[in-house]
């Protein structure tokens, strides 16, 4: 499927400096530097193009948690004509930043001590706030700045006790009855969806639930009026142009995990009234966006799961209704468009989207002739924002020897400044090798792109040790994007690898489907041909001092890996997966496999079988570190445990660690203390065995006898 990346992906560094004798200076990454990270957040240009609003997240080390910080800089002519100012209060942490429409008054989420709201400035008086009682959640503005609408969940009754506090707990429609529900406190369950990553409790029944709806409120204030009363979440709320309608998605069925999509688009009038669906197709439909004069809306369309994701453009009626055939205007391009942008004279729209390891602004016109590239740059665009009469672009860039920074540009990318220099100082004191682009071709043809870092102080003629580096997904991908674990491992002293091969994202759907029903199998062939690749360039890597680390699928894939070849001296396995059975009745994303595999597990138990790394796990001899986090629902933490358990029964050196308080995104979002924690134990298990005692790694096994594991009886073999 043509689709919105997870995205965790990485790209190509600066050459910086003069080998060994700077890298002597200067030191490498360490763990402890994710504290002196700072990334921006969000990106929102005023309408107007006078001002830009962006958010900065900072690291605050002692209370162990995140702050984004507020702040605003004025524009001329595309240009900040001062320095910029924070908004928000010490101790706030913003979010959802919103303009009205002539980019006078700002607004946005803010969460402090304990309270949450949404609050207002007002830009020709910053410093004071603006009061606009009734707005509850993110607002967005009609065009006329007459009404604010945003999306909002009454919150759960903190003030109940016993049975009364516990709504949804126990299935309505259960069949099994208690004798007494004040001592029950315990979950009766009858839902599929019952539990999320993310999430510290199980989910209530989905009667239960209390899910986001929309709301309209004067512009100045007043009593909300709610417009939806739905049994499923309201988001991406748009106006039409005269703010009589407004339009949003939504998926009726979100309670029932399935392979098919289900998400909708929806309109429904400002007074109220009947909620009308718009679409009905096969598929889903998302990301809506109105036509400057109202006669046409944009959004995102796949019609099945795996299929290609397109920018459609439908008519409208008085009504707000679509009439007619949507066209599709990506119908010859194959990549994944992002969420659709209308350029101010209604015949064109723009997007983001990833191409190979980079991510940049597109536009493609309604009459047809092609999708066509605007920004340019090995690098990665996020948060693109445009004023309105589309002259000035803000957004954020991050390269992979740049954390993210706020950037202005002219209409076509043009005359670009950046305005924040938020990492410069640590990165100064800090030597980052430059990151090489490599590719291979692999037996049925197909080019696999790559990258390589060298280690710090980095000698030609002398030995190093090696890791590939595998993302999750698997429909993900690498790129050009700073990830500190990467400069981590090559400031310990290792050559790092990383590529995105058949499965990821970025270079069009039939390569992003080509392992659908053979994972780890042909994609395996792509890791291994790309550790011949970066062997045969740098000489200098040590073909014994091997190391895999990944997590999610690069965590299944490191468990493959070390079971189905003997390349590896040394894993570290995150969050990853042992058993496709177990995998299939624990996760909150069991749809995942039946489609990816092509069924139910007792209509593939073949195939769940064989694609289980616990199938072949006899063969592992590669010391290995596990990392679970407790509240991971996606891959859950009982993987790990089969993992770890089988290889302790194998005599394979094992560590087991377990993150309490974290969820399958610890390596992302987790606590300040224990993401730091975990590069750290990352680094050092591959220290441990790939540098300091290499001379303890156990021996080997053979290859397992009669057994191929490379699709059309392929081997690995060296690449370009």
């Amino acid at each position: 499927m043509k689709r919105m990346k997870l995205a965790m992906v990485l790209g190509v560094g600066l050459e910086v400096g003069m080998g060994t004798l700077l890298a002597a200076q200067r030191p490498g990454v360490t763990a402890e530097d994710y504290y002196r990270i700072r990334e921006v957040g969000e990106v929102a240009m005023a309408p107007d193009g006078r001002h830009v609003a962006y958010t900065v997240v900072n690291i605050l080390e002692k209370e162990n948690r995140r702050r984004a910080e507020l702040f605003l800089v004025p524009v001329v002519d595309g240009a900040t004509t001062g320095e910029a100012q924070r908004l928000s209060a010490a101790s706030a942490d913003v979010s959802q930043l919103r303009w009205s429409p002539d980019g006078t008054v700002l607004g946005y989420q803010s969460r402090e001590a304990g309270r949450s709201g949404i609050e207002f400035r007002r830009v020709s008086a910053p410093a004071a706030g603006v009061s606009v009682p009734g707005v509850r959640g993110a607002p967005t503005w009609s065009r006329d700045g007459a009404w604010i609408a945003f999306t909002w969940a009454v919150p759960a009754d903190t003030g109940l006790t016993g049975a009364r506090a516990r709504a949804g707990w126990i299935a309505p429609d259960a069949r099994t009855r208690t004798l007494d529900a004040e001592r029950m406190d315990g979950r009766v369950i009858t839902a599929m969806a019952y539990k999320a990553d993310g999430t510290l409790e199980l989910l209530p029944h989905p009667t239960a639930m209390r899910h986001r709806q929309l709301y309209v409120v004067p512009a100045a204030g007043g009593q909300p009026t709610p417009l939806t009363s739905l049994p499923f979440a309201v988001s991406e709320p748009v106006w039409s142009s005269d703010g009589r309608h407004l339009y949003f998605s939504g998926d009726s069925l979100w309670a029932i995990p399935s392979v098919k999509q289900t998400r909708d688009i929806y309109v429904v009038a400002r007074e109220g009234g009947a909620v009308r669906r718009l679409t009905s197709n096969p598929g889903s439909e998302y990301a809506p966006a109105v036509s400057p004069d109202g006669r046409l809306l944009a959004f995102l369309s796949v019609r099945e799961t795996g299929g290609d994701l397109d920018l459609l453009v439908a008519s409208l009626d008085a009504t707000g209704a679509i009439v007619g055939i949507p066209r599709n205007l990506t119908t010859a391009w194959d990549l994944n468009p992002g969420a659709p942008m209308w350029m101010p004279d209604g015949r064109s729209l723009r997007f983001t989207a990833g191409v190979g390891g980079n991510e940049h602004v597109f536009e493609v016109p309604l009459t047809g002739g092609g999708v066509r590239q605007i920004t340019t740059g090995d690098r990665q665009l996020n948060a693109v924002t445009l004023s309105k009469d589309a002259r000035v672009m803000a957004y954020a860039a991050t390269t992979a020897d740049l954390p993210s920074e706020v950037f202005l540009a002219g209409r076509d990318g043009a005359a670009e400044r950046r305005i924040t220099r938020l990492n410069d100082e640590w990165l100064a004191g800090k030597t980052l090798m430059p990151t090489e682009r490599i590719t291979w071709t692999v037996e049925d043809g197909t080019v696999i792109e790559g990258w390589l870092v060298k280690p710090v102080g980095y000698t030609p003629g002398r030995k190093y040790p090696m890791v590939l580096k595998i993302h999750g997904g698997p429909h993900g991908a690498y790129g050009q994007t700073f990830f500190q674990t990467f400069h981590m491992l090559s400031g310990s002293g290792f050559f790092v690898l990383y590529s995105n091969p058949r499965g990821s994202s970025n270079y069009g759907n039939r390569f992003e489907y080509a392992t659908r029903g053979n994972w780890h199998v042909m994609d395996s062939e792509d890791y291994l041909n790309g550790v011949e690749a970066a062997l045969a360039r740098y000489p200098e890597i040590d073909n014994d001092r091997l190391g895999v680390s990944g997590g999610s699928y690069g965590g299944v894939s490191t468990n493959w890996l070390t079971a189905t070849s003997n390349r590896f001296a040394a894993a570290v396995s995150s969050r990853g997966i042992a058993n496709w059975y177990s995998w299939w009745g624990m996760s909150d994303i069991p749809n995942m496999t039946e489609f990816e595999f092509f069924g139910f597990p007792w209509e593939q138990p073949e195939r769940y079988t064989r694609l289980s790394p616990l199938t072949h796990v006899a063969n592992v001899t590669a010391p290995t570190l596990i990392i679970e986090s407790e509240q991971d629902w996606r891959t859950p933490m009982g993987e790990g445990e089969q993992w770890y358990m089988a290889l302790q029964k194998l005599n394979v050196p094992t560590e087991l660690i377990r993150y309490p308080r974290s969820s399958h995104g610890l390596s992302r979002t987790g606590e300040p203390w224990l993401l730091v924690d975990r590069l750290e134990r990352l680094r050092s298990w591959f220290d441990y065995w790939l540098i300091q005692h290499p001379d303890q790694l156990p021996a080997r096994r053979a290859y397992p006898a009669g057994v191929n594991f490379f699709p059309n009886g392929s081997k690995p073999k060296a690449g370009k």
